[in-house]
């Protein structure tokens, strides 16, 4: 397989599309965000790289929380359309019709159309250059109960979105499952060397 070099870039594959949430100026707001993800286990801990100048990113800063909200593929247009402008100009919540709730930290706000929302107390910040980097532990996860089989979070009725940059600058939701986890690599046998 021929390899051709692209210089550094931060390129995996899928990214998540999550809307971040903090009250800024005395009102929720919301950004999309693809860069962020699981940052620890116990505790469990999530981590969003926002860029400095991001209106949500001074939210963060005053507050201290965050919340991490996870759209299905039914919220798309929402998603992006909180990707596309500030919270500093258009108040998002009347655009998208959002539903804003408040849970066990009381100031991080969450979306309830969402099927996902996890709720963040700051524990780590790191300025990183273009982006700081915050990381935040989870204090508290709410789902939607028609999201659930068998009380378990239930992926193929979350449907959550992915983002997949340029050239393509597509929104996806997850495809068919190809194997099982834990499962397939047994199959590999380990090869003796001669």
């Amino acid at each position: 397989m021929v390899k051709v070099r692209m210089g550094a870039q931060p390129l995996i594959y899928p990214m998540p599309v999550l809307l971040v949430g903090a009250n800024v100026a005395g009102r929720p707001n919301f950004m999309a965000v693809a860069w962020g993800g699981i940052a620890n286990g116990e505790p469990p801990m999530v981590s969003v790289a926002v860029r400095h100048q991001r209106y949500t990113h001074d939210g963060i800063k005053q507050s201290g929380t965050f919340s991490v909200n996870i759209p299905s593929a039914d919220l798309v247009r929402e998603a992006d359309y909180c990707g596309l402008v500030s919270g500093a100009r258009v108040d998002k919540m009347a655009a998208c019709n959002f539903d804003v709730f408040y849970g066990k930290l009381g100031n991080a706000p969450l979306i309830e159309q969402c099927p996902v929302n996890l709720e963040c107390r700051v524990v780590h910040t790191l300025d990183l250059g273009s982006h700081s980097l915050f990381v935040g532990r989870i204090e508290e996860t709410h789902i939607s109960e028609e999201c659930l089989t068998e009380g378990k979070p239930d992926v193929g009725k979350i449907k959550p979105l992915v983002y997949i940059i340029s050239p393509a600058g597509q929104y996806r939701v997850l495809g068919e499952v190809i194997a099982m986890a834990f499962s397939c690599g047994k199959e590999i046998k380990v090869r003796k060397h001669p």
